[in-house]
């Protein structure tokens, strides 16, 4: 298995259970690994063979951009199936990085793998 990734996808959101936090945006960070077999894409030379990590942060960032989900967890889960059934990986990865939401941690957040049933 090839692994496709993007790193530091930084987007700005409404993310939060506290009143203060759904009168503000703030930025999420994600960092994504999606399954791929690679060797099509190699052997064309053509986008259409690939997972286009363009295309990924490109709906990632408009989905999470009108979101406002109070939970990490929730926004995790709906980014992992979006990339699963939008993007034909059968498999990933993925870390929700919400910043400095707690004094004295540079980050926190979740991480998460999930896998679609055409493994």
């Amino acid at each position: 298995m090839d692994i496709v990734f993007i790193q530091g996808l930084k987007i700005d959101t409404v993310i939060g259970i506290y009143d203060w936090e759904r009168k503000i945006r703030q930025d999420i960070v994600l960092d994504i690994e999606m399954s791929s077999n690679n060797a099509a894409a190699a052997d064309t030379d053509n986008i259409d063979q690939a997972v286009n990590y363009h295309a990924v942060c490109n709906r990632l960032s408009n989905y999470v951009r009108g979101s406002e989900f109070q939970l990490v967890e929730t926004l995790a889960e709906e980014v992992c199936q979006i990339i699963l059934n939008e993007f034909g990986v059968a498999w990933v990865k993925l870390k929700l990085n919400k910043g400095e939401a707690v004094t004295g941690a540079e980050g926190v957040g979740v991480i998460i793998e999930r896998s679609s049933h055409k493994q």
